[in-house]
């Protein structure tokens, strides 16, 4: 019997024929109960009533929203966030007000912060010190609905500098020294980690119990596990013997009509 409680469907890349409004009842339809999204608006402080429009599309779904992007720019364009940035900040703060009550609504327990792109003619130092500053301003929010904030390793973007599991856990344990702020994580992408040349046994041997939330894709492709080289169900195997207490996402690319005809097969999920 396939355990889906603890599976949360990544709307954003997933379900991507549908509209974004209906893809929680697709997600219900395929026999999930959870769902997460990159900022599902167009900007990073929407209309009231597409913030209500959002929130009432998962809750006539009857699924939860676990997780939730806070705005990190235009994507598509290669932006990576806007926390680090001091021509942006001021538009991210914006927006973790509008996740947080988005959050207080439909039970959402992580915000995922992308730190931002490196700027070339801007030090390295003040781009790091507004980003503390903004993550601990975000960290406070998420921490008065019972939730986290999550740092992110990417691949992909040269100039995204958080590459490596330990470059997230350096971002946590300063919003710690220098914030007092203690509800940040690591978002273990597996895929992400992976890519840059990760050990996963090494990654889930030395910092499991840092890890907030975890994400899964296969290796090459970014595909559906089974669809590359990576053994998805060893490092899930290994966080499930830690007692690892959180949700698995599915963040792939879909690459058939039916993406999740491997879920009942997969061995970690039963």
């Amino acid at each position: 019997m396939v355990d889906t409680s603890r599976i949360t469907v990544n709307c954003s890349i997933l379900l991507t024929d549908l509209p974004l409004l209906h893809r929680p009842q697709a997600a219900r339809d395929a026999g999930f109960g959870a769902v997460e999204f990159w900022w599902p608006f167009a900007a990073a402080v929407p209309a009231d009533r597409d913030v209500d429009a959002f929130g009432t599309a998962v809750e006539d779904a009857g699924v939860r929203l676990t997780h939730l992007n806070f705005a990190a720019g235009d994507l598509s364009a290669g932006e990576r966030g806007l926390l680090s940035h001091p021509a942006t900040g001021a538009e991210f703060r914006d927006s973790v007000d509008v996740a947080i009550g988005i959050g207080s609504r439909l039970g959402v327990v992580g915000f995922n912060a992308l730190y931002g792109n490196r700027i070339g003619d801007l030090p390295i130092e003040v781009q790091d010190d507004l980003a503390a500053e903004n993550l601990a301003f975000a960290a406070r929010a998420a921490a008065t609905i019972d939730a986290c904030i999550l740092l992110e390793p990417l691949s992909g973007i040269p100039t995204y500098p958080l590459t490596r599991a330990a470059h997230a856990i350096e971002v946590c344990d300063r919003l710690v020294r220098d914030h007092a702020v203690d509800n940040a994580a690591l978002l273990a992408d597996l895929y992400h980690l992976a890519v840059n040349g990760e050990n996963l046994d090494e990654v889930i041997d030395t910092v499991a119990d840092r890890i907030g939330h975890v994400q899964i894709a296969d290796v090459p492709g970014r595909g559906e596990p089974g669809t590359g080289s990576l053994d998805l169900s060893r490092p899930l195997d290994a966080l499930a013997a830690r007692d690892y207490p959180g949700w698995i996402s599915l963040e792939y690319i879909p690459t058939r009509s039916d993406t999740f005809d491997w879920v009942p097969d997969f061995p970690a999920f039963r």
